[in-house]
């Protein structure tokens, strides 16, 4: 995230603290199918590599923002600068990783692993978190110089990565999309507080960003159960032959 040296105290505070919060909350919905797996070898996880790949970028790009995030707070920026590329390069692969991961999972008679929604309905919530992923990720890289813009679009991606993290949390899984929508919005909150607190008022990036993804949840639900949908999902994942 591109910044500029001086940065209230606070500020950097925020945006570090919200970086750790979101490696959280990532290791616990994925700790037992991924991070410790080892430690529990019972536990469900899906059998194909591509999910190991897919996990392993999608692990690298939450360090990388907690990295990036500390080098701001930190006044090296110009580190954070020289580092940017390899994000852009590994947000372009985490995409076409996390489309090809989910077209996998939906094809497969069981569905997503530990989630209790019809694979080719449940198909539509990570096909649209990988279109914000990849449209807020190419505007904060537009919008590189402009620190505050860029920092929330960051975020705002990123944020959109989480649902599959909370869907996996112990006793959140069970209660459906809602719930794991519910929880990410968290996020969304604590900077529109955030803004309020420092600038009178949310920020662009805030409002608007916060609410295409806000709008966006229940939106791909009323999608997710129409014959439409249902058609392209059947043909989405028949192209993996």
């Amino acid at each position: 995230m591109a910044a500029r040296a001086g940065l209230p105290l606070s500020e950097r505070r925020f945006f570090t603290g919200i970086a750790v919060a979101i490696l959280v909350t990532v290791f616990v919905g994925f700790y037992r199918s991924f991070f410790l797996r080892p430690l529990f070898p019972d536990w469900p996880s899906p059998p194909e590599a591509i999910f190991y790949v897919h996990g392993a970028a999608f692990a690298a790009w939450i360090l990388l923002l907690v990295i990036q995030t500390s080098l701001v707070a930190g006044g090296r920026t110009s580190v954070h600068r020289t580092i940017g590329p390899f994000g852009a390069l590994l947000a372009a692969t985490m995409v076409v990783l996390g489309t090809v991961a989910a077209l996998t999972a939906a094809r497969r008679a069981t569905g997503f692993v530990g989630i209790p929604v019809p694979p080719l309905q449940f198909l539509a919530v990570p096909l649209f978190d990988m279109v914000l992923f990849a449209t807020f990720t190419a505007l904060a890289i537009a919008r590189r110089r402009d620190a505050q813009s860029h920092k929330r679009l960051m975020l705002l991606a990123t944020v959109n990565l989480v649902t599959a993290a909370i869907a996996r949390w112990p006793m959140i899984g069970a209660f459906g999309p809602p719930a794991y929508f519910g929880f990410t919005d968290l996020f969304i909150v604590a900077l529109a507080v955030w803004d309020f607190r420092t600038r009178g008022r949310l920020h662009p990036v805030t409002l608007w960003g916060g609410l295409l993804t806000l709008i966006s949840q229940p939106l791909r639900l009323i999608v997710s159960g129409t014959a439409a949908w249902l058609a392209f999902a059947q043909f989405a994942t028949g192209l993996l032959g």
